[in-house]
C-alpha cells in the first residue's frame, strides 16, 4: 500500500470505475457550482423545490400513495410498453415441450435486458417503430424497447437456430449496421441517430463476451453473469445476497471491450464514459484529478438487471444505495427546464446552435459544458430525491432513488420537454449521439 502517496495512474483508473467514485468526482463539481465556478452553468438551488412539486405531482397522479408499488428503474417497463410482452414469453418458455428451468429463464431475460439497453441510446426525435403484432407505433426509448424484445424472439442476437431465444457471442458477431437498420425499420423516412453506433457495440460485445468466461461462460452468452453472482454471493435462508458491487464489477471489467478506442485513457487503461471537467483542472494536482466518471449505460444495465435476478429467481441484492442518478438527457433536462441550471449567456459559440430559430444548442458528448451538465445531474437527482421524501415524510428505504427515477424524474423530464416543445418532445440541450452514451 502507498499510504500517504498519490495513487498511480493506474490505481486513479481503477478507482474511476468504482460506484463510489461517481458521487465523489460529481460531488466536486457540485461544490463549483455552488461558488459560481463552473465554466457554462449558473446554480439556482432555489428552483431545486418547484422541481421536487412537479415529480411529486406525477408519482400522486400514477401512484397515489401506493409508493411499494413502484417498480425500480429498469428496461422491464420498456419492454411492455404499450401491452405486457415480457410475463407471456416467460409464460411460453413454461409451456413449450422441453420447459428451461428458472435459472435458465433468468438467464435468457438477461441475455434480452442487457443488449436492449445497449440498443437504447437516443434515436433522435424522428425515429419511430411500427409493431405489427399489436398495431401500434411506439418512439424512443419504448421503441427501441419493442423493437429489441421481437428482434431477441426471432433470434436476432443468437448464433444457434436450435436456440433462437438467447444472446451468445456468435449471433452478435453477425450483426451489421445493416441488419439492425432493417430490424429497427430504420429508413430515409424513418432516420434514427447513431445506428452505426448500435450496431458496433453490438459487434465488440461479441468479442468482450468471448474474452471474459470467468463472467459469461464457454458459451460467451451475458446470462451467464448469473452464474458468476452465485460465486459471489452467500446463502441466506431461502434465497441468496449479494452485493451490488460484484454485479458493477462484472458489467464494468466484462463490458469494458465494446465501448469506442477514443474514450479517455489513464494508464494505458480505457475508462468508458469517463470525461475530463475543465472546470476541476485548475484545483487538479495528480493526473486524473480533473476527470469525472458516469458510466451511464453501465448503470441503466445495473438497474435493468437487478430487477429480473430478483423477480425470477428470488435473489437479494446489498448496497443498491451505491448506485446514482444516471446522467442522461431526461434527468438532466428536468434541471434545465425548470431553470435549476442555466446555461451562462455567451458561453457556448453560435456553430453550436444548428437552428437559427432556435435556442438550443446541439453539442458532443465530450463538449466541457455536457460534462458539467452531467456531473450536476447526478448530485441533484439526490437532492430532488430528498426533497420528495422531505415533502411526503419518507425515509430513504421507504422510497428509493430507483424507485423516484422510474416514477418520477425520468418520466418528469420527457413530460417537461413535451410541454415547453410539443413538436418534437425533444431536450433543452441536444446531444450529437453515436449510440454509445445516451
Amino acid at each position: 500500500m502507498n499510504f500517504g502517496k498519490p495513487l498511480t495512474p493506474e490505481q486513479t483508473a481503477a478507482y474511476l470505475r468504482t460506484l463510489p467514485a461517481i458521487r465523489e468526482r460529481c460531488t466536486k463539481v457540485h461544490e463549483l457550482a455552488k461558488e459560481g465556478k463552473l465554466q457554462y452553468f449558473e446554480y439556482h438551488p432555489e428552483k431545486e423545490d418547484k422541481v421536487a412539486a412537479f415529480c411529486l405531482s406525477i408519482i400522486q397522479r400514477d401512484f397515489g400513495t401506493n409508493y411499494a408499488a413502484i417498480s425500480l428503474h429498469g428496461r422491464w417497463r420498456h419492454l411492455d410498453a404499450g401491452r405486457p410482452r415480457v410475463e407471456p414469453l416467460i409464460n411460453k418458455w413454461k409451456a413449450s415441450a422441453n420447459p428451461p428451468d428458472t435459472k435458465e429463464i433468468c438467464k435468457r431475460l438477461i441475455d434480452l435486458f442487457l443488449v436492449s439497453v445497449l440498443l437504447d441510446a437516443g434515436a433522435g426525435n424522428t425515429w419511430s417503430y411500427h409493431e405489427a403484432q399489436s398495431g401500434q407505433k411506439f418512439a424512443r426509448s419504448e421503441g427501441l424497447g419493442v423493437a429489441s424484445i421481437n428482434m431477441f424472439e426471432e433470434g436476432f442476437f443468437s448464433g444457434d437456430s436450435s436456440k433462437p431465444h438467447q444472446v451468445d457471442a456468435e449471433g452478435l458477431a453477425r450483426v451489421t449496421a445493416e441488419r439492425t437498420a432493417s430490424a429497427m425499420q430504420v429508413s430515409d423516412a424513418n432516420p434514427m441517430v447513431g445506428i452505426e453506433g448500435r450496431a458496433s457495440l453490438l459487434q465488440n460485445l461479441s468479442k468482450a463476451l468471448k474474452a471474459n468466461a470467468s463472467f459469461f461462460g464457454s458459451d460467451a452468452r451475458p446470462g451467464n453473469l448469473i452464474d458468476f453472482l452465485e460465486s459471489e454471493s452467500i446463502s441466506s435462508g431461502s434465497t441468496r445476497r449479494v452485493h451490488i458491487s460484484s454485479l458493477w464489477g462484472a458489467l464494468i471489467e466484462g463490458l469494458s471491450p465494446i465501448w469506442p478506442a477514443t474514450r479517455t485513457k489513464l494508464g494505458g487503461i480505457s475508462l468508458g464514459d469517463v470525461w475530463p471537467c475543465e472546470a476541476l483542472k485548475p484545483t487538479a494536482v495528480n493526473e486524473g484529478d480533473e476527470l469525472v466518471p458516469f458510466h451511464k449505460l453501465t448503470g441503466w444495465i445495473t438497474y435493468s438487471l437487478i430487477e429480473p435476478i430478483e423477480k425470477i429467481l428470488e435473489w437479494q441484492f446489498d448496497g443498491i444505495e451505491d448506485l446514482t442518478g444516471l446522467p442522461e438527457y431526461r434527468n438532466g433536462g428536468l434541471l434545465v427546464d425548470f431553470g435549476v441550471l442555466t446555461l451562462k449567456p455567451g458561453s457556448i459559440p453560435k456553430e453550436f446552435y444548428p437552428d437559427p430559430n432556435s435556442d438550443i444548442p446541439r453539442l458532443p458528448p465530450s463538449h466541457p459544458a455536457i460534462v458539467e451538465w452531467r456531473a450536476m445531474t447526478v448530485i441533484e437527482l439526490d437532492r430532488i430525491a430528498d426533497a420528495i421524501r422531505s415533502k411526503l415524510g419518507l425515509t430513504r428505504e421507504q422510497l428509493t432513488l430507483p424507485q423516484i427515477l422510474e416514477s418520477a424524474t425520468w418520466k418528469g423530464g420527457r413530460e417537461i420537454a413535451k410541454q415547453k416543445r410539443p413538436a418534437t418532445g425533444g431536450p433543452p440541450i441536444e446531444i450529437e449521439s453515436d449510440g454509445t452514451v445516451f
